[in-house]
């Protein structure tokens, strides 16, 4: 019954005091970790090898309604796997959000859906992967790879909405602790971790434009470092303003910090995007053989802009599986209000043990398909991280880096420097509203 239970009878020996809300979110999170795992395994050169002798991927791969489109089996094998992979575990979540529309309390026959049955769910992702695995190549990676652009663009948004909301709740508690304590350690603090971040971010910079740029050439290069950091200064300066630290008490450069130092990793990502080996030396150029080219050396998929964002991507997911934001508005915007968090309390004891139990029977603590699809969008993410953004050219003999990639990651930057400058000006532009 634990299998095919309730969340809570799952795990409710080794956390005795657990929520029903919180179990659910972490196993469902473990499901999207575990696709994540076997993705990564299968793009390890040793194995991406050996996928050719899985039954029916690549002997007659190629095939469309019987018609032969003569698609070269050995191409990127680890590249198809990770985009199967991917669509997977979107139609698994995706499936979920459907069923799970409109919940509002753990009584909602479907509720139990999402609490419960484990073991089915893991069989349901396990059928929709090997399923997967039979899709003809065709257009569908082509396809794909769009639908993975838009869906890395939100998710990319989601982490900015989240760094922001960090960053705003980490300066009030570092500042109201200074106010109830030692005022002067932390002050201390605060200034040592602004002065690091700041100094990462000029060594970034600095790092960018000595790789990323030539004396001559490299215009874009040029101007994406440069017009970010100028969008950097403009906020930081913003940000200790008179009139923004009177709206905003709490506003400073710590925020202003973060924000700059991860606008910096998605610039470097940017740029290690960018399809011209003279202005990215980190490029990756693969023929359909998995070698390199003749004039380059072998290269693998790993490299450190796709590890530093596999990392966020395993902390946001993380923080979205864990708490819910200590500002209203982010409650509201990410649909994680706690409105049901007391409800089912007095079921916590058993017999004198705490034991787990179901807090959602007034109404649920999060939005039940608004999660699934923020679970849908980081499992793109993960595929387009893990496939370095780049797909077959016209040929499907080659893998290259397009231009698309690096606009979307430019693109998304910017967005979330505005949208940090409007958390600092809304109580200005909006005085009417509660921005507390």
């Amino acid at each position: 019954s634990c299998l095919c239970g309730s969340a809570p009878c799952l795990l409710c020996g080794c956390c005795p005091s657990a929520k029903n809300s919180t179990i659910s979110r972490l196993l469902f999170t473990l499901f999207l970790f575990l696709g994540t795992l076997v993705s990564i395994i299968m793009i390890i050169p040793g194995v991406e090898k050996e996928l050719h002798k899985l039954p029916g991927f690549c002997e007659g791969s190629g095939s469309v309604l019987g018609v032969q489109t003569h698609v070269d089996c050995s191409s990127f094998l680890g590249h198809k796997a990770v985009y199967r992979m991917g669509f997977a575990m979107a139609a698994f979540f995706f499936l979920f959000a459907v069923l799970t529309v409109c919940v509002r309390s753990s009584r909602d026959p479907r509720a139990a859906l999402h609490n419960g049955f484990w073991f089915l769910k893991f069989l349901v992702l396990v059928g929709i992967t090997v399923g997967a695995f039979y899709i003809p190549d065709g257009a569908f990676t082509s396809v794909w790879f769009y639908f993975g652009v838009v869906g890395s663009f939100l998710f990319i948004l989601i982490q900015l909405v989240l760094l922001i909301d960090l960053a705003h709740s980490w300066s009030q508690r570092w500042l109201r602790n200074a106010d109830e304590g030692s005022a002067r350690g932390w002050y201390a603090a605060l200034c040592t971790v602004t002065f690091i971040f700041y100094a990462a971010s000029i060594a970034a910079l600095a790092l960018l434009y000595i790789y990323y740029t030539k004396p001559e050439g490299c215009t874009e290069g040029k101007a994406f470092i440069s017009i970010n950091l100028i969008l950097c200064l403009i906020v930081s300066i913003v940000s200790i303003l008179p009139k923004i630290q009177e709206a905003h008490p709490h506003s400073g450069l710590l925020q202003a910090s973060l924000i700059t130092l991860y606008t910096i990793y998605v610039t470097w990502s940017a740029l290690a995007n960018v399809p011209s080996q003279r202005c990215n030396p980190t490029l990756l150029v693969r023929n359909s053989t998995g070698s390199a080219t003749a004039a380059e050396p072998p290269t693998a998929w790993w490299d450190a802009p796709s590890i530093v964002g596999l990392v966020i991507f395993s902390l946001c997911t993380l923080f979205i599986s864990l708490r819910s934001s200590d500002h209203p508005q982010v409650n509201k915007l990410m649909l994680t209000e706690e409105s049901g968090a007391g409800a089912g309390a007095a079921a916590a004891e058993e017999g004198g043990v705490r034991r787990a139990y179901d807090n959602e029977q007034d109404g649920v603590c999060y939005n039940y398909s608004f999660f699934h699809l923020c679970l849908l969008l980081a499992a793109l993410y993960i595929m387009m991280t893990l496939t370095n953004w780049y797909r077959p050219d016209e040929s499907l003999q080659v893998l290259r880096s397009p231009w698309t990639a690096v606009w979307v990651k430019i693109s998304s930057s910017w967005a979330g420097l505005l949208l940090y400058l409007w958390t600092l000006v809304a109580p200005l532009v909006l005085p009417d509203r509660d921005f507390s």
